[in-house]
């Protein structure tokens, strides 16, 4: 029996999602997706594949002018040098990414350096490959960077990897360039795989986004990926990509990717054709509008809940990564559902987003639930339209009696 399985923990966020379909006319800010629709070229180009009955077999890895556009996609604005589109493997968003990576790379007992607070998929994949996730905790007074000497004493003859999420979710922290520079020295000195999960690259407000296969000598020993999720708004749709230069490893991920997938959705591939081969002004018109609902919603959570959360703006992904104040009690608790989980009961952000949730009806995510580091905050997405922040702030405004002026107007609502 598959009893290594039961080492993976299924993310809080799942029983997040269930407590928030219980709640009438919910605010839904515990779930990581935008309010925006797909573009008219991703639509118009899955239309177009249905009518004309592409709704067959494909190849494994993907269809070859998706990948070919990847490919260049890559090379010109990720400025990684890659040289055929056959490094390209196209996969069933991000999380299946992740899947076939670390299948593809761990053997039983490897261990992958994590950061804390990190997306509770990229360690349950890790445990999935039967690899150990070991964690390195990022610090908000460093802007949710790593402390470089902390990370490398983290290392062992067990290290294979490093996994890296920048932007971070959830906590919105940026690596910089003397950051990735940094990390790329250290994984050519101690010989490690780099994992780059770089979902957020386009939602950047602040600095830059830097994809460290692109430092000179990294590509080899990284495997970035990435998702059409976030910078053309298809969540649901499920299409992502990673790139491996290393003959072997690749030929492991595509068996992965063959025994999970066969292959992804045809139709969500030609969708994929149609995000990159259209028109690119959504994605500076999604960032600009999602920074001014990051700073319409900071500045409503200071008026809203009075002292109650603190933290800055984060400089990229769309997530409010917030403190709770450590005087705040919820006096109003329902014991009996607490007694139905103790881990709830021990920790400030269950009983948060607890309160958020049924008194509010405002939904999060416990910081905890993405790591040891994260307990003591909560995270909001402010991707959401800005008639639904408002509603949000004014619950909160009432659950924690305090005065807030309204986040709608202006472009988004």
């Amino acid at each position: 029996m598959a009893a290594y399985l039961d080492t993976v923990p299924l993310s809080g966020i799942i029983r997040i999602r269930d407590m928030m379909y219980s709640v009438a006319d919910p605010f839904r800010l515990d779930q990581g997706d935008v309010s925006f629709d797909a573009p008219d070229s991703v639509k118009s180009a899955m239309t177009r594949a249905i009518v004309e009955n592409k709704s067959h077999y494909l190849q494994t890895t993907g269809v070859p002018r998706l990948r070919e556009l990847i490919a260049r996609k890559l090379r010109d604005k990720n400025r990684i040098p890659i040289d055929d589109p056959d490094d390209v493997l196209v996969t069933n968003g991000g999380i299946h990414g992740l899947y076939i990576a670390f299948r593809a790379l761990l053997e039983a007992g490897d261990e992958v350096i994590v950061p804390d607070p990190q997306w509770p998929a990229a360690a349950g994949n890790i445990l999935a490959a039967k690899g150990v996730p070991v964690v390195c905790p990022l610090r908000e007074a460093n802007g949710w960077r790593y402390d470089f000497d902390e990370l490398e004493s983290k290392i062992t003859p067990k290290t294979r990897g490093l996994y890296l999420n920048s932007p971070n979710n959830p906590t919105g922290g940026v690596l910089t360039r003397p950051d990735l520079e940094r990390l790329a020295a250290i994984a050519r000195e101690h010989d490690l795989w780099v994992i780059s999960d770089e979902a957020y690259e386009d939602v950047v407000f602040d600095g830059e986004h830097v994809s460290i296969a692109s430092l000179t000598g990294m590509y080899e020993r990284t495997i970035p990926m990435y998702t059409f999720s976030k910078s053309y708004a298809m969540t649901g749709l499920r299409l992502g990509y990673v790139a491996i230069r290393d003959a072997t490893i690749r030929d492991r991920a595509k068996k992965i990717l063959f025994y999970t997938a066969s292959n992804i959705a045809s139709v969500v591939q030609f969708g994929g054709i149609g995000a990159l081969e259209g028109p690119q002004d959504c994605i500076e018109a999604f960032r600009t509008e999602l920074r001014a609902r990051r700073d319409v919603f900071y500045q409503g959570i200071r008026e809203a809940a009075g002292g109650v959360f603190a933290g800055e703006p984060p400089a990229g992904a769309f997530y409010a990564f917030l403190r709770i104040d450590p005087a705040w009690t919820d006096d109003q608790r329902n014991p009996a559902t607490l007694r139905h989980n103790s881990a709830m009961s021990d920790s400030r952000s269950w009983r948060m987003a607890e309160h958020l949730i049924k008194r509010g009806r405002i939904g999060c995510v416990p910081g905890v639930d993405f790591g040891a580091s994260g307990e003591g905050y909560v995270r909001f997405c402010f991707a959401r339209e800005r008639k639904e922040l408002s509603g949000a702030l004014d619950s909160m405004k009432q659950l924690f009696g305090v005065a807030v002026s309204s986040v709608s107007g202006g472009p988004g609502t």
